[in-house]
């Protein structure tokens, strides 16, 4: 199988691409990644002499017939992720997650793609107080970043329905694990708290979230990349809810440190309280989630100590201007 797979040099595509390599060797990887500030080559070191890299946007008509000619299957990672920044500027959002998925799903249909997976997130779905969400729930995005989501996913299930693209969606819950971007709450606290930085908290920090250790979204993916029913959604759930200040507070003691270190700070406009999905669909076709959260933030912050090497240079670059804007204070 000829795989082309976008935004792969990102924290959960590049966790893929290795996912795939490894179940099946035989299999032909071209990344197509626009390397924007998540998006770095060393999350692909391992794998670089098995896989061929073009650098481009999933929004240009021209790179995307090119580099898809071949294929068989198309997984679509691209994305700009974080909701943060959304807020302050939605316009790259709409670029990559409206305009880049409708390219691709062109091309799909231009170049007979067999298969095309849309990756998502738990977040068009909005909050819920109790009970999870079901592929059935109505979706209902609270945010740019989930909005644009949204749409692609829209997108997607309106070529099924108009063209006969074989196309299927899959929505993770919160993911977390090595090579993730440290604006994200896990890999930020993990960092912030090696450095004896403070650990910012949104508002009361009680929000709760389904996490999922990324090599089990992306074993998932490959499931229902395989096995899935063209034209339907799948939701993947972690196996475990945790308040975001029990999360801090964990990584606190994995790292050492004490409380004092925790910031509350002004909450998020329009945060959403509770996200979770059962995952009932995704396990129908096989898969289980293998790493309870405990487990893997335990490797998590392990591997951050031991790959300075991987995160240094970003604590020392643009990031720095971004935290302080976002924070109102520096990194130490």
């Amino acid at each position: 199988m000829r795989l082309l797979v976008t935004g792969a040099a990102g924290f959960i595509g590049s966790t893929f691409v290795r996912v795939v390599l490894e179940e099946r060797p035989d299999a032909e990887v071209v990344v197509l990644d626009k390397l924007t500030y998540a998006g770095r080559r060393e999350n692909l070191q391992e794998v670089e002499d098995r896989i061929r890299f073009v650098q481009g946007a999933i929004e240009d008509e021209e790179v995307v017939l090119e580099t898809m000619e071949g294929a068989d299957a198309v997984v679509n990672f691209a994305a700009e992720s974080h909701v943060d920044r959304s807020i302050s500027d939605q316009y790259a959002f709409v670029r990559t997650h409206v305009i880049g998925t409708s390219v691709l799903l062109d091309a799909a249909r231009q170049h007979g793609v067999s298969r095309f997976l849309q990756v998502s997130t738990d977040e068009v779905y909005g909050s819920i107080e109790e009970g999870s969400f079901t592929e059935t729930s109505p979706l209902n995005p609270s945010s740019p970043y989930s909005a644009t989501k949204a749409a692609g996913d829209l997108l997607v299930s309106a070529h099924v329905h108009t063209h006969g693209i074989e196309a299927v969606i899959c929505r993770g819950s919160n993911n977390y694990g090595p090579r993730q971007y440290p604006e994200k709450l896990i890999p930020l606290s993990v960092l912030n708290a090696v450095a004896g930085d403070h650990l910012p908290v949104y508002g009361d920090g009680r929000q709760v979230r389904n996490w999922l250790y990324v090599e089990d979204f992306a074993r998932a993916i490959d499931t229902v990349l395989r096995n899935g029913t063209p034209g339907e959604a799948y939701n993947v759930g972690g196996p475990d809810e945790e308040e975001n200040i029990d999360v801090v507070r964990r990584i606190l003691d994995l790292t050492g440190r004490d409380e004092s270190l925790i910031e509350h700070v002004t909450d998020r406009p329009g945060h959403d309280r509770r996200y979770s999905l059962s995952s009932d669909k995704v396990r129908a076709l096989g898969w289980e989630s293998r790493v309870r959260f405990e487990e893997g933030l335990e490797r998590t912050v392990e591997w951050y100590r031991d790959n300075e090497w991987w995160w240094a240079p970003i604590r020392s670059g643009e990031y720095r201007d971004y935290y302080e804007r976002q924070y109102g204070r520096s990194l130490g």
